[in-house]
């Protein structure tokens, strides 16, 4: 695409709107296209380079300040990036660029990427990789994963086998010019490497597909709820996992789905509504020890905990939560993850299973948080996720817990560990 002064000035004024990221770069871009219209290419260009720069944005501060007397400006991030990253060259940036600015370009673009310190080649904030080595992740690792962060997410879909049949909605992508294939762990997944808008195909609009990542459908899948069941998913949101799990029980027994956020509950409604599904029950709850709980403690077959969490396994869709997470605000969510788990599996009967999980990177999330369960919990032990996707026909095994990565599996960053409750 032509990058004309118009144009640079409106990637210009997004960053400068998007970047102290006061909330969440993707509805920031939804408020900025509401009040600046313009062109579809334009809307294109914004946001890819908004979230290009936020993906490279700690290689391109430090390629904007050569010198301590240098700024980086949005302007500069924009220009840095499509020269480094967009695939532009000097030549056709050269109308649009002032005094200097090609000669600085030419140095942004001989960058030694290799000579840098770890936190510039891995795009990771210092805090983050200290959290990673001192859970004993070495720099190889640490970069791998980075790295691997810095790329675009497919999209991937989960297909409602309530209402129709993977190959069947392969069949139709596919014959509507769609780059579709199967998940390669997922059975019940599709991938569009041309991330297509879903939000008003018949497939969408009818229930037969949601969008979700491969990575959250083997967390339900680990969790297995069978017919006929009690069923909890304790932190439902939105309400993503809540109807793979409905389908996975064919709409019988019953599902509850809680959640702290009226706001999230009422996304689920429409979604329900086009899903089939009978057997959920929404519950607002106002904390994780609330009364509604309590009163179904030692009942439930099954209990699904997605955590909140610092969301650091997601940063190929959501580049700016490397810059909006902190040591502080992990500490609150560690304290959390604590209490809700221990909360959550009250609800299980002797020999019940609840699925723990999270969409981090960082082991304190995640393995700590099982570990001091367990050593809380003597009548709860791990089960090797890989006998029970086993089950599923998926041959995957990364240990007593899972661990999704996309330098390895293609998905986002995912972990979970299954606990099952074992006579006292």
């Amino acid at each position: 695409m032509l990058i004309t002064e118009y144009r640079l000035d409106l990637v210009t004024d997004a960053l400068r709107a998007i970047l102290p990221l006061k909330h969440p770069a993707d509805a920031s871009l939804r408020h900025y296209f509401l009040e600046h219209r313009c062109g579809s290419n334009e809307r294109a260009l914004v946001a890819e380079t908004v979230f290009g720069v936020l993906r490279h944005r700690l290689f391109l501060e430090h390629a904007c300040t050569p010198t301590p007397s240098a700024r980086a400006t949005p302007r500069r991030m924009a220009l840095a990036y499509w020269v480094r990253f967009g695939g532009y060259n000097l030549r056709e940036l050269e109308p649009i660029l002032k005094k200097d600015e090609a000669k600085w370009l030419g140095e942004v673009k001989a960058i030694v990427m290799d000579a840098q310190p770890l936190s510039i080649r891995a795009e990771l904030p210092d805090w983050v990789i200290e959290q990673m080595r001192a859970s004993g992740l070495g720099d190889e690792h640490i970069l791998a994963t980075g790295r691997a962060m810095q790329n675009p997410a497919p999209l991937d879909i989960r297909v409602n086998t309530l209402l129709s049949a993977r190959d069947e909605v392969l069949q139709q992508l596919t014959h509507e010019g769609h780059d579709a294939m199967a998940t390669p762990w997922s059975p019940l997944g599709v991938r569009l490497r041309n991330k297509p808008p879903l939000n008003k195909h018949p497939l969408f609009v009818t229930g037969k597909i949601e969008v979700q990542d491969e990575g959250s459908q083997l967390l339900g899948l680990l969790l297995s709820p069978k017919r006929n069941e009690m069923v909890v998913d304790f932190c439902a949101g939105a309400g993503g996992k809540t109807l793979m799990l409905g389908a996975m029980m064919n709409s019988q027994g019953r599902l509850y789905a809680f959640d702290v956020s009226e706001k999230r509950l009422a996304n689920l409604k429409p979604r329900l509504a086009r899903s089939g599904l009978s057997n959920v029950q929404p519950q607002l709850i106002a904390h994780e020890h609330d009364q509604k709980i309590k009163r179904l403690a030692g009942k439930i077959d099954r209990v699904l905990v997605d955590a909140p969490c610092s969301g650091l396994g997601t940063l190929r869709r959501n580049p700016d939560l490397k810059f909006r997470q902190s040591p502080e605000s992990l500490a609150e969510l560690t304290a959390k993850q604590a209490s809700i788990l221990a909360s959550a599996a009250r609800l299980l009967k002797v020999g019940g299973r609840l699925v723990y999980a999270t969409c981090s990177l960082l082991p304190q999330e995640n393995r700590a948080i099982v570990d001091g369960f367990l050593a809380a919990h003597p009548d709860f032990a791990l089960r090797p996720p890989a006998e029970i996707l086993a089950q599923h026909h998926i041959a995957l095994d990364t240990g007593n817990c899972l661990q999704l990565l996309p330098q390895l599996h293609g998905t986002d960053g995912f972990f979970a560990a299954v606990l099952e409750r074992q006579a006292a």
